[in-house]
């Protein structure tokens, strides 16, 4: 988990620094529709980095930890990095990949919500 854990603040921080990339440089660079996007990637980067991290510290089982974390991790470089390349490389050819990252990012909710309906509640 200890990887997960790195993983997890490593694209926490990643999103401070794109987000402040977005906010101050890149306005004069990308089209508003591009900017709004690249701001989406940025969000859903943050949010799904520190779902990785609080998978590691609720009381999952690891198996169910690990699919879920491992379903944000890669589920973000998809969704979030084919946005990232779409507005700033102007690489269409990602355009295919973002809805492949989001329904791994669901999916990974998915088995969080299956873990807790299963696993023994404390109230």
């Amino acid at each position: 988990m200890k990887s997960f854990i790195i993983t997890g603040a490593v694209g926490a921080l990643l999103s401070v620094i794109l987000g402040a990339l977005g906010a101050h440089k890149l306005d004069s660079y990308l089209s508003p529709d591009a900017l709004q996007a690249f701001n989406t990637a940025v969000e859903y980067q943050m949010f799904h980095s520190l779902a990785v991290l609080l998978v590691c510290v609720l009381p999952l089982a690891q198996r169910q930890a690990r699919q879920a974390a491992a379903c944000f991790v890669v589920g973000t470089l998809l969704f979030s990095g084919s946005i990232f390349g779409l507005t700033l490389a102007h690489a269409s050819f990602l355009g295919p990949v973002t809805p492949l990252g989001g329904l791994l990012l669901m999916i990974g909710w998915l088995i969080l919500i299956f873990a807790a309906i299963r696993s023994p509640s404390n109230g």
